[in-house]
C-alpha cells in the first residue's frame, strides 16, 4: 500500500484507507471510551494518519493494524491527560487546604469546600491556577505554556483567583453591577 509522492495518490490512498478502517476503527474507540467521545479520537487517528501516510506498512493488515495502534496511543494519551486533571484537583484540595483553613472550622469540611469550589471551577480557571500554584511558573512563562501573552494570563489568573474565592466563601455571583452605583452624584 506505498503511495508514490504524487498529491492525488497520496489523497486516493487516505480516502480508501478511510473508507476500509473507519467503521472498524469506530467500534474500537466505542468499547475503550466515553461514546461521546469517540468521533474525536478517530478524528484525531485519521489526523496522525494522514501526517505520517509515508510510513504507512504496505500489507493492507499490518496497515490496519498501525492505524489501531495509532488510536490506542491517542486513547492511551487521553487517559493519562485525564488521570493528570483529576490528580491535579486533589493536589489542589491538598495544598490549599491547608491554607484555607478556618481557626474554627473543621479541617474535613474545609477540604470538602475547597474540592467541590475546584470541581466548580472551568477548566481554563483550574489550568491558570495550576499552572502557578503547581507548575511554579510566572506569568509569561504560563502565558507561553497557553499561548496568549502575559496580561491575558494575568487577568485570566486573577479571574481563576475571584472564582475560585467566591465559590469558597459560597457567595452568590452578581452578573451585572446596577446602574446607579455609576450615577455620578453631584450637590446642587
Amino acid at each position: 500500500m506505498r503511495q508514490p509522492s504524487k498529491a492525488p495518490d497520496r489523497e486516493r490512498t487516505f480516502r480508501l484507507l478511510y473508507e476500509l478502517v473507519h467503521p472498524e476503527l469506530m467500534r474500537f474507540v466505542q468499547r475503550r471510551a466515553h461514546p461521546d467521545h469517540a468521533e474525536d479520537v478517530v478524528a484525531d487517528a485519521f489526523l496522525v494518519v494522514w501526517r505520517r501516510l509515508d510510513e504507512l506498512p504496505s500489507r493492507h493488515d499490518d496497515a490496519r493494524a498501525w492505524i489501531f495502534g495509532i488510536t490506542r496511543n491517542i486513547l492511551l494519551n487521553t487517559h493519562r491527560g485525564e488521570r493528570r486533571r483529576l490528580a491535579l484537583g486533589v493536589r489542589l484540595a491538598d495544598a490549599a487546604a491547608l491554607a484555607y483553613l478556618d481557626e474554627d472550622a473543621d479541617p474535613i469540611v474545609n477540604r470538602i469546600d475547597l474540592g467541590k469550589a475546584w470541581c466548580a471551577l472551568s477548566e481554563t480557571h483550574q489550568e491558570a491556577l495550576g499552572l502557578v500554584v503547581f507548575e511554579d511558573l510566572n506569568a509569561p512563562q504560563a502565558a507561553a505554556v497557553l499561548g496568549i501573552s502575559p496580561v491575558a494570563f494575568r487577568l485570566r489568573l486573577s479571574r481563576a483567583r475571584r472564582a475560585l474565592r467566591l465559590l469558597l466563601e459560597h457567595l452568590p455571583r452578581h452578573s451585572s453591577t446596577p446602574a446607579a452605583s455609576f450615577e455620578r452624584t453631584t450637590t446642587p
